[in-house]
């Protein structure tokens, strides 16, 4: 016969069992190793089996969240509402605004900066572009190398650079100015040319290819024949440098006439 584990009282216990059982919370328990409550077994049990149920519920729950994730957003959270305690809803809005005005006043302001910069540099090149286009032609029409500052800020009055080319406007400045025949616009040559007649003053009056006035104290109107150092079959680098020292209107004037 199996003895049992818990006893209620005394009388129950048979005699020859009485040395195998001892008191405890007012009843009397088998004194054997490993034997364990079937009552305190079974709720150990089930307690396990609700313990699982309430895991499996939780991981399918959560299942796909990144706990890292969700603390940085849930920190977040706090920091906003730390920010908004003390705030209505529409004081609220109206904090936002503000600093979204911030962030976008920062950008245009940046975008200014860049803008200013990209026209400046635009400004450059267009400057340097005409100035040498101008330079150039004009300087084969006799321009005095004095006279350069002045034509090439007329220059400026008249060009802008479109598709990189120069290209001639009117006084408006959107208006294209028109060459002789009317049709095309007006090129660098042939503003040049009305400049020739419009500010005589800024070119040599006997501008010319190999010849040009004493202008050292010789009778007026006297003519010495010149060597052009600057033509292929005359070329001389040191009279090149002497000329250009002594009398840098003959030579600009031998140098467009190369």
């Amino acid at each position: 016969m199996a003895l049992k584990y818990k006893i209620l009282t005394r009388e129950e216990i048979p005699a020859e069992h009485a040395a195998l059982y001892v008191e405890r919370d007012g009843a009397f328990f088998l004194d054997a190793e490993g034997v364990t409550d079937k009552a305190k077994a079974d709720e150990l049990r089930d307690n396990n089996i609700a313990l699982k149920k309430q895991i499996e519920d939780h991981t399918a729950r959560f299942d796909g969240i990144d706990p890292d994730e969700f603390r940085r957003l849930a920190e977040e959270k706090r920091k906003l509402e730390l920010q908004a305690q003390g705030h209505k809803p529409e004081e609220i809005d109206k904090l936002v605004t503000e600093r979204l005005k911030v962030i976008k006043a920062d950008l245009d302001k940046q975008l200014l900066a860049k803008s200013t910069e990209l026209e400046v540099a635009n400004t450059r090149l267009t400057t340097i572009q005409i100035d040498q286009g101008v330079i150039t032609v004009a300087t084969k029409r006799g321009l005095r190398p004095t006279a350069i500052p002045d034509i090439t800020a007329r220059a400026r009055t008249v060009f802008k650079l479109v598709n990189g080319v120069p290209q001639a406007f009117e006084a408006d400045g959107k208006t294209v100015r028109y060459g002789r025949d009317g049709i095309s616009p007006m090129t660098l040559e042939e503003w040049v040319d009305a400049q020739v007649s419009e500010a005589p003053h800024l070119f040599e009056s006997n501008a010319g290819g190999g010849a040009a006035s004493n202008g050292a104290g010789g009778a007026a109107g006297s003519q010495r024949s010149v060597k052009n150092p600057f033509r292929k079959d005359t070329w001389n680098l040191t009279e090149q440098m002497k000329l250009q020292k002594s009398d840098p209107g003959l030579a600009a004037r031998l140098k467009a006439a190369a």
